[in-house]
């Protein structure tokens, strides 16, 4: 395999004893890589323990509300201005095999010798104690009424898919030159799902490794906005928290890539939250939830 430099960018709030984890199971990889994190304003120690630890991970403070995004926009930001081969988007909690990052990259060399330079690589993880499959990268439903991306299982061949989940996704430098950094005007969802979207629809291909590169434990959905054990009220006041659909970016968002049907869509959500359906079709929020893992639909 052709040796090439990489930048894993990461984002981490309170939560020292996992992304400690998270940087050893890293550091154990065969490549080398230089580490981006963004702290946004731990107050457990977090970025003293890394400093301890690993010393040559470069560390961007943040102010406690830069949340998924925000957070990994600017560790994403400074690590671009060094012009790296590859960006590594790496969630805290998940959770590498010794052998993950070389896999990934295995996978674009060889993609790029088939004639796909331009694509993203996503690696698939498991429950650690289920060993069921927890997140990686989607497909958009068939059903002709619906805007949901549905996740897609690995197997033990690559896949192309549409979308993907934002734990664990290789991201060639040429696909960073044409899409340039996750978006800001979304605050902690959807920010994954739309630079996946993004890159799309600028001719980039999204792939799904083979099998799984690690683990990542799946959020639950209690006291979450499609909690049905909440009342009503409280369902809905969660769906337009920072953490669910707030208005703005929501709107931003469906504007953007839900075609000329996007109010319909843009409904749904708090539709959802109101009817406690879970069946109903909606995009699904696809980005990282700091204190707690991923959010669910």
């Amino acid at each position: 395999m052709k040796k090439a430099n990489i930048a894993v960018v990461m984002t981490c709030h309170n939560r020292r004893n996992t992304t400690l984890v998270c940087l050893h199971t890293l550091y154990e990889q065969k490549h080398h890589c230089d580490v981006y994190l963004t702290d946004d304003g731990s107050s457990d120690g977090t970025a003293q323990a890394i400093k301890a630890e690993y010393p040559d991970v470069h560390i961007l403070q943040g102010n406690g509300n830069l949340f998924w995004v925000g957070g990994m926009h600017l560790a994403f930001n400074e690590a671009i201005k060094n012009q790296y081969d590859y960006y590594l988007w790496l969630n805290d909690d998940t959770f590498l095999e010794p052998n993950a990052v070389s896999k990934l990259l295995q996978i674009h060399q060889d993609l790029t010798a088939q004639g796909y330079p331009d694509s993203i690589v996503v690696g698939s993880t498991k429950d650690p104690m289920t060993e069921k499959a927890t997140y990686g990268g989607a497909v958009k439903s068939k059903k002709w009424y619906s805007n949901k991306f549905e996740f897609l299982e690995p197997s033990s061949v690559i896949q192309k898919c549409d979308a993907m989940y934002g734990n664990c996704v290789l991201i060639h430098k040429t696909v960073a030159v044409k899409v340039g950094n996750i978006d800001t005007a979304f605050i902690h969802s959807l920010g994954d799902l739309d630079y996946a979207l993004r890159a799309r629809k600028l001719g980039c291909q999204i792939w799904v490794a083979p099998g799984y590169i690690g683990t990542c434990t799946k959020n639950s959905i209690r006291n979450s906005w499609v909690d049905t054990n909440l009342s009503i009220l409280q369902r809905l006041q969660k769906a337009l928290q920072i953490k669910g659909f707030p208005l703005k970016p929501w709107t931003i968002f469906c504007i953007r890539h839900s075609g000329p049907l996007w109010i319909f869509y843009w409904f749904l959500p708090y539709i959802r939250a109101i009817i406690g359906y879970k069946n109903l079709a909606i995009s699904p929020t696809f980005s990282e939830d700091i204190n707690q893992s991923k959010s669910e639909v």
